[in-house]
């Protein structure tokens, strides 16, 4: 089905292949890391919007940042009391909503996909947005992609495609190999935070940032800490596999200890699923902000496939 009336014109944009940024940890820098892809990527004439990630990647907090504002259909404390309104598009109504969000996976929990695809269709024909998490799910059924698609796993991806795709399913596949990277390495920090306050009385500020596979802290002095004593301490809590738990609003609990995260799902499930964590040996300083700064790794270097979504399939 064509969507030229309200298609945008992409050879001012055809260069792009992706964009790829550290998939930050926690809400508030996942709300600002969207808000600076919208403001870079998103245009009016944007109306389909695929997101693409596993469950626990942050998917809604993405949207949610996107899209101020924006109401989801989908709730992941797996209660919904709502109707999804994209359902009572009428475009006579002049009242009509111009966003909507739909839950391509949820939403066929309860209807058959082409009735889903339809609906998503009508309001994309009568110059409707719709942001569809789970977008690899309608592709087919819909017949065309996105007007621009967003995947998160360890990376946020920014895609624009083509005739040629790249399709949401290869996306798909390259975030989901990555997104444990995320989860262990967010759980690594956590504990290694809770250390340092408790056992070293590093209780003031901590600014937080990414790496591949890891995870940096930024401290504004260095520590007179031994930092092999500090790896071993976190890597008897990753032997002693702990639960990790959401625990409320803001709060996870990993074991006994009680702890503030805004990411409360972003987590490997008990500390041992915690892959060859280690530490740099050495604070590392950098002289335009004046910090010293804690790296901690995870995992194995591996090839997710990144470089894969450009190629023309045969």
């Amino acid at each position: 089905m064509p969507i030229a009336p309200y298609s945008f014109n992409s050879q001012n944009f055809e260069t792009l292949i992706f964009s790829a940024y550290y998939a930050p940890r926690g809400r508030q820098r996942l709300y600002m890391l969207a808000g600076e892809l919208s403001s870079r990527y998103l245009f009016p004439s944007d109306l389909l919007i695929g997101i693409l990630g596993s469950e626990g990647s942050g998917k809604s907090t993405l949207i949610k940042g996107l899209f101020p504002g924006l109401e989801l259909t989908n709730d992941d404390d797996g209660v919904n009391l709502r109707p999804t309104p994209l359902y009572d598009f009428e475009p006579d109504d002049f009242f009509a909503g111009h966003t909507f969000h739909l839950d391509a996976r949820y939403e066929l929990a309860f209807n058959q996909l082409h009735e889903v695809a339809d609906s998503v269709k009508k309001a994309v024909m009568h110059g409707r947005r719709v942001v569809v998490e789970h977008f690899d799910l309608l592709y087919d059924a819909l017949g065309f992609n996105a007007h621009i698609l967003f995947g998160i796993g360890e990376e946020v991806l920014v895609v624009r495609p083509g005739v040629f795709g790249p399709n949401p399913m290869e996306i798909k596949k390259v975030v989901d190999k990555t997104i444990r990277f995320r989860l262990m390495s967010h759980s690594a920090e956590d504990i290694i935070s809770y250390i340092l306050a408790k056992d070293y009385g590093i209780n003031r500020r901590m600014l937080h940032s990414d790496v591949k596979h890891g995870f940096v802290i930024k401290l504004s002095s260095k520590p007179e800490i031994d930092l092999d004593e500090l790896e071993k301490k976190v890597l008897d809590v990753i032997e002693s596999d702990f639960p990790i738990n959401h625990a409320g609003e803001n709060q996870i609990t990993i074991g006994d200890w009680n702890i503030f995260c805004t990411g409360t799902r972003t987590h490997v499930k008990s500390t041992g699923k915690i892959e060859n964590f280690h530490l740099k040996k050495d604070f590392l300083y950098e002289p335009l902000s004046r910090e010293w700064l804690l790296v901690g790794m995870v995992g194995h270097r591996e090839v997710a496939g990144l470089e894969d979504i450009s190629y023309i399939q045969e």
